[in-house]
């Protein structure tokens, strides 16, 4: 199927607040969308919305994990705080939140700590591989297997994720190896942000974005 490219008009119409970032992005995602064949409109208009919502409209490529309210991050982040295991937040834990606010690297090295490929607390792989690019690509084996996907040294360089033309190829290969095409041809688009996120974190904006690009794209 021949690649439908992107118009720097398509872009801007669906994701506004790109404007300062358009010139860079909008190469970088006709290449990486062509590669790992997001090569319909509705696969397309589902894409960016999901990475559109992920990315603040193209313009935050890294994690910040930087928190000052120590009861949301007990509620966020309950596989570093749930010390009694329970699902609930509970006093005890909101206190040990506090030791973590304001500090975005100390906050990463807690939650991403020791699963997934990572080093205990005390490694810093939690922050070294925090969520980046267009899909927050996490953990040092999701690294690991997005950057032999791409063939770039990502678990050497994590930083490369916040380049354009990988934080646009990583979310192509996300994409493309969840099957999440396969999602957007039957329109499910609400299954497309249970992979991505994995519950309901922004499913009002993340539908909003997908309706104007459908508009867009898809008129």
């Amino acid at each position: 199927m021949a690649y439908l490219p992107l118009t720097q008009q398509h872009l801007l119409a669906i994701l506004p607040n790109c404007r300062p970032v358009v010139g860079v992005f909008l190469p970088a995602l006709n290449r990486a969308m062509a590669r790992f064949e997001i090569n319909t409109r509705a696969r397309q208009a589902a894409f960016l919305a999901q990475i559109g919502h992920e990315s603040a409209q193209l313009t935050k490529l890294s994690e910040s994990l930087y928190y000052k309210d120590p009861v949301r991050v007990a509620q966020l982040f309950k596989y570093g705080f749930d010390l009694n295991h329970n699902g609930r937040v509970e006093l005890a834990e909101v206190e040990f939140a506090k030791g973590y606010l304001r500090n975005s690297e100390k906050l990463a090295n807690r939650v991403y700590g020791g699963r997934y490929g990572n080093g205990p607390e005390a490694s810093g792989d939690g922050f070294k591989y925090r969520a980046r690019g267009l899909i927050g690509i996490t953990f040092r084996d999701n690294y690991r297997l997005c950057g032999k996907a791409l063939g770039v040294p990502l678990v050497e360089q994590p930083e490369l994720l916040e380049q354009a033309e990988y934080a646009a190829l990583s979310a192509a290969w996300f994409w493309w190896d969840r099957n999440l095409s396969d999602k957007a041809d039957l329109g499910l688009f609400d299954g497309i942000s249970s992979v991505i996120n994995g519950g309901g974190n922004g499913r009002a904006e993340r539908r909003e974005v997908w309706a104007k690009a459908r508009a867009v794209l898809c008129a």
